[in-house]
This record gives C-alpha cells, sequence and structure tokens, in this order.
C-alpha cells in the first residue's frame, strides 16, 4: 500500500461507521472493553458516546469526521508504525489523523495501560 492521493481519497471518503465495528471487534476479542474503546475515542477526538452514535448512524465520512472533531493537542504524541507507516511521518493530515486512531485501538487492543495509551504524563 502506497502513500498516493488515491489512497488519501479512498481514507477521505470511507465512512467511520464501515470501520466502527471493526474497531470494537479488535479490542472485544483481545479482553477490552467497547466503553475503553470510546474512551480512546473520545480522548483523540472529543466526541462523547451521543456524538459517537450519531456518526455512526449518518454514515459520517472520515473526512467529516475528523474535520469536526477537536484533536487532543497530545495526539502528536502518538508515534509508531501502524500499516507498514511511521505515523508521525504520514503528509496528509487527515491520513494521519486515521493513522492515529488506528494506532490508539492497536495500543488498546494489545493490553497497553490506559494512561500510556492516553499520553498522560
Amino acid at each position: 500500500m502506497s502513500n498516493t492521493s488515491s489512497h488519501d481519497e479512498r481514507i477521505a471518503t470511507l465512512t467511520f461507521a464501515s470501520v466502527y465495528p471493526h474497531y470494537v471487534t479488535k479490542v472485544e476479542k483481545k479482553g477490552r472493553t467497547k466503553e475503553e474503546l470510546h474512551q480512546v475515542i473520545q480522548w483523540l477526538t472529543g466526541y462523547d458516546e451521543k456524538k459517537l452514535q450519531k456518526i455512526v448512524a449518518e454514515k459520517v465520512t472520515f473526512e467529516t469526521f475528523f474535520r469536526d472533531a477537536t484533536l487532543h493537542p497530545n495526539a502528536r504524541l502518538i508515534t509508531g508504525v501502524i500499516c507498514g507507516y511511521r505515523v508521525e511521518e504520514i503528509k496528509n493530515p487527515l491520513t494521519q489523523q486515521v493513522r492515529y486512531l488506528d494506532k490508539l485501538v492497536d495500543e488498546l487492543a494489545k493490553g497497553r495501560k490506559m494512561e500510556k495509551i492516553l499520553r498522560v504524563a
């Protein structure tokens, strides 16, 4: 997979609702909860439970999802490899934000402590 403009466009038009069930399945298979997933999503985006439900129901694209989000100031501290790319080196801001979320979900599923996931000092 390459970081081309077509890849970035595909991510922009992907709906959060199409990916969300996979996030839930991934974390629950590893013994984490949907509530923990929501805590991670809220930390990154500012979206509470009610807003998340609305986003899923309305089939909001990732472009709109992140455009309307209030990204946590410590999101820039999310580093590492996801989908073969270093998150901190991704040039397209939207693609980077989606990969931030993927990285946090991955860390949750791997059993990392919530304080570490949420970049608490």
